[in-house]
């Protein structure tokens, strides 16, 4: 049987294990299974490789798309530039690491897209966030990361005031906020200065609509959620394991 699997933590609302389960059964494919492998620290990553037999292919999720990288043999050139991985897949023994993330957003992304959509707030700064960051650079958009903590580099939440608003016309939303079961949180964003100019996206996808979304699109501004990235991604991996 051929194994593949999902490691991050927690893993309670993941995505994958039902998507792959799903396509296994419609497309007729008997000899793959896909499990959820949710280990609290990284430390526990080569154990897993040694217990699950038969394990060709992983995909990775918060907190480990950076702190799994000193486990990989090879590395995409995207994975190098980026410093992030989300798609493993294993030839005896070798782990070559991928980043499918990158395709997902852009593929989503870009039909919504306009001509004044030239700058970006990317709300966080971990793994995703640096995929996002990639597509961005492709696709001739600046940004700027905003973050908890004040640095040079980016801003925080308290200096995103209307003049940043107003610039920046894409926001993008790459923290775990606003996911199930913490419905209710969201990033701390000036909210009444989104426009109908604006164009929000958020990288999580349950709920399907979340507190970030529901109140950028009652000021008028165009939004869009990660499902479709994610569809993409898997579709991305499932190619990667199986060229």
């Amino acid at each position: 049987m051929r194994q593949f699997g999902l490691i991050g933590y927690p893993l309670s609302h993941s995505f994958s294990k039902k998507y792959f389960t799903e396509k296994f059964s419609e497309e007729g494919i008997s000899n793959c299974n896909y499990e959820l492998y949710p280990i609290s620290s990284i430390d526990q990553f080569p154990q897993l490789l040694q217990n699950v037999a038969g394990l060709e292919g992983i995909n990775v999720t918060i907190p480990y798309k950076e702190e799994v990288l000193p486990y990989l043999h090879h590395q995409s050139a995207a994975v190098k530039e980026i410093g992030a991985c989300n798609c493993i897949s294993i030839r005896n023994g070798e782990l070559t690491g991928f980043n499918t993330d990158t395709l997902g957003f852009q593929q989503s992304i870009e039909p919504f897209l306009q001509q004044h959509h030239r700058h970006a707030l990317v709300l966080g700064t971990g793994g995703a966030a640096k995929a996002v960051v990639w597509v961005l650079k492709q696709l001739g958009i600046t940004y700027k990361y905003v973050s908890r903590k004040k640095r040079d580099d980016l801003l925080s939440y308290d200096e995103v005031d209307a003049t940043v608003m107003q610039q920046y016309q894409v926001i993008i939303n790459t923290t775990p906020l606003g996911m199930q079961p913490n419905v209710h949180s969201k990033p701390s964003l000036p909210y009444q200065y989104i426009s109908q100019q604006h164009l929000c996206y958020d990288l999580v996808y349950n709920p399907a609509k979340t507190a970030f979304l529901q109140l950028a699109e009652e000021q008028g501004a165009t939004i869009k959620n990660g499902s479709d990235m994610l569809v993409i991604q898997a579709e991305e991996s499932w190619k990667i394991w199986n060229s």
